[in-house]
């Protein structure tokens, strides 16, 4: 491969790194305070369109290692939608089938999505982020199809699984350490397996001790696909308190009015988690005014247009006359 005249013998070698990493944009207009740098992490600049490409990477090549996806075996996993859409066209493309577990409420492009890249879909009444130990959601449907037909399926469970957030340790806090040349002293991300605050948290940790760790959660009742407010996560595994300075909850709704900002003022095209994030550091960065903040960005607003249309009914297009 070459990163440098971006030739690659296929899709994979695409995938981030340090040597290849999802670019860092930096936020102009928006940015209230001129003595803070503020960047966002653009995860839906990687091949599979989102953050959820490093841990389905890492799992599915673990499985494959470990020869669990051989004679026909494929994947069920339950999903709000960007794990899925990253599983089922590595899976595809490397020959195996996938059954995505997805809840009901999750946008209709996700769905469509994960139909054209092969994925047989099973859609259940559910959160919109699945949650462990909440009965009988996609999670446990998930685990009942792996259970009761092993030589079917296997589940990666990437709500459990610690690839997900070895993922995170191994590429995306690298990459921004190197990226902001170590100067980096907030990090800003949301709440969904944990995979990324935990595995990205832990790494710029023992770099610099003193960073501030900023998960930014949406109020009760919200309909952002894939994200968690804190008292969702009692049951999640892979979710380490301890890395967390604050915690900020923001009015779901000011997500979808930030992606109109984002869209408009920066030429960024970012879904509603990042419009959640950015409104929490800004926030932060009223009050603090210097630093050097990296807001991770985890998908593209491409996927969420309905949802848009529903919060901003002014969006909506009528037909012709």
């Amino acid at each position: 491969m070459d990163h440098r005249a971006r030739v690659y013998n296929d899709v994979f070698e695409m995938l981030p790194s340090v040597e290849n990493p999802s670019p860092l944009v930096r936020i102009n207009r928006l940015c209230p305070s001129p003595e803070f740098t503020l960047y966002a992490k653009l995860e839906w600049m990687n091949p599979f369109g989102s953050v959820k490409d490093r841990a389905a990477w890492a799992m599915l090549c673990d499985l494959e290692s470990r020869g669990e996806l051989s004679d026909g075996r494929g994947l069920v996993e339950p999903t709000s939608g960007n794990t899925g859409i990253s599983l089922a066209a590595m899976a595809s493309a490397r020959g195996h089938a996938l059954r995505a577990v997805v809840p009901s409420g999750i946008p209709q492009e996700k769905k469509v999505l994960l139909k054209i890249l092969g994925a047989e879909l099973d859609v259940v009444s559910d959160e919109l982020c699945p949650s462990p130990g909440m009965g009988d959601g996609s999670i446990n449907l998930a685990k009942t199809h792996a259970k009761a037909q092993p030589k079917r399926f296997v589940m990666p469970n990437q709500y459990e699984n610690e690839l997900n957030v070895r993922a995170h340790l191994e590429t995306t806090g690298p990459e921004l350490w190197r990226q902001t040349e170590g100067q980096i002293t907030h990090l800003f991300l949301s709440l969904g397996t944990c995979g990324t605050v935990t595995g990205a948290g832990r790494f710029l940790r023992e770099k610099r001790p003193d960073i501030k760790i900023i998960a930014v959660q949406p109020s009760e009742g919200h309909d952002v696909p894939g994200l968690r407010n804190v008292q969702q996560l009692d049951s999640c595994e892979l979710f380490d308190r301890s890395l967390i300075d604050e915690i900020i909850e923001i009015d779901y709704e000011l997500a979808y009015a930030r992606v109109l900002d984002l869209c408009r003022e920066e030429g960024l095209l970012a879904g509603p988690s990042c419009g959640l994030i950015y409104e929490g550091a800004r926030r932060v960065i009223e009050n603090e005014r210097r630093g050097f903040g990296v807001m991770i960005f985890p998908d593209s607003v491409f996927k969420y247009v309905s949802s848009l249309v529903k919060h901003i009914p002014e969006l909506a297009v009528d037909g012709p006359a």
